[in-house]
């Protein structure tokens, strides 16, 4: 019994100092094996590896894709005017040389990102300080973001090489601190607020104009449709006359007669009407009489 237990003790050993001994680097990653402190051997192909067991010799892994670097504060800078602005930036980065990495930046990734932020900001500031606000925003981005690109590179691949490689350096953002954009907001909505008012005063000046010349010619209009209703009128009223005179000038006693009696149906108009005259010695009833009309000749026997 106790040589079984010893058997799978000596396993369990010899499986636990074995897994010491392996480990794998994946296909995105170095892995970097230390041998008391000292880089031993950097690995950069994946698959299973072999080493000693700790502590003679650690096993360490740094990433080999592309990497992001995002401006992490929104800090203003200066412009060639002395213009405030702040700016969003990224960079695509990758280490490219894990020795030369550990030994000038660091042991991870984020020491790199750290001093990469640094000269970054610091060429980005050197760069905006030589060009306007119109440059920044215009076409000319693209050469800021060359120039920015190049004295990174500069820096990374000098004296003392980082072991990484500055893919690219973006702009995602350009604007200006939050002070002088409130004012170049109330600008603007103080001249889009001015255009309004004047458009407005310009309908309403176009809308008064309109109003006066659709009255003018209804006054126009109407001044001429009564002069030739009048005209109408006065014609018909002439040829009324005219038929009226002919037509009595024919028979006088009828015509007397004829107006007697309209003058009967504008006296007696109502029911309520009355008039007061004498019968007897009024021209006005002497066709009720049978006298005939009002100033006729009479009758002769």
């Amino acid at each position: 019994m106790n040589r079984i237990g010893f058997i799978v003790s000596s396993a369990l050993v010899a499986l636990a100092l074995l897994s010491s001994m392996l480990f794998v680097v994946d296909q995105r990653q170095f892995g970097v094996v230390y041998a008391l402190g000292q880089i031993k051997e950097v690995i950069t192909e994946p698959g299973l590896n072999f080493k000693l067991p700790p502590p003679f010799q650690n096993v360490s892994y740094i990433d080999k894709r592309l990497l992001t670097l995002d401006s992490p504060d929104a800090e203003p800078m200066l412009t060639l005017e002395k213009q405030r602005v702040v700016i969003d930036w990224y960079v695509r980065w990758r280490i490219t040389d894990p020795l030369q990495y550990i030994r000038n930046v660091g042991l991870d990734e984020a020491a790199g990102a750290n001093q990469l932020n640094r000269v970054v900001r610091n060429a980005f500031q050197e760069e905006i300080n030589r060009r306007t606000v119109r440059e920044l925003l215009s076409s000319k981005r693209e050469q800021l973001m060359a120039d920015v690109k190049q004295e990174v590179l500069e820096v990374v691949k000098g004296a003392r090489p980082w072991g990484i490689d500055v893919v690219d350096v973006r702009i995602t953002r350009a604007d200006y601190v939050e002070a002088i954009t409130e004012s170049v907001y109330r600008r603007m909505e103080a001249e889009r607020k001015r255009v309004a008012n004047e458009l407005r005063s310009t309908g309403a000046a176009e809308g008064e104009k309109i109003r006066a010349d659709a009255d003018r010619q209804r006054e126009v209009t109407i001044a001429n449709a009564y002069r030739d209703a009048q005209k109408i009128k006065g014609e018909g009223d002439a040829q009324a006359a005219a038929v009226y005179a002919e037509a009595f000038g024919r028979d006088p006693q009828f015509a007397q007669f004829y107006r007697s009696l309209e003058a009967y149906k504008a006296s007696f108009n109502k029911k309520g009407d009355v008039l007061v005259v004498d019968p007897s010695g009024s021209e006005f009833f002497k066709a009720f009489r049978g006298g005939g009309a009002p100033g006729a000749a009479p009758a002769k026997k």
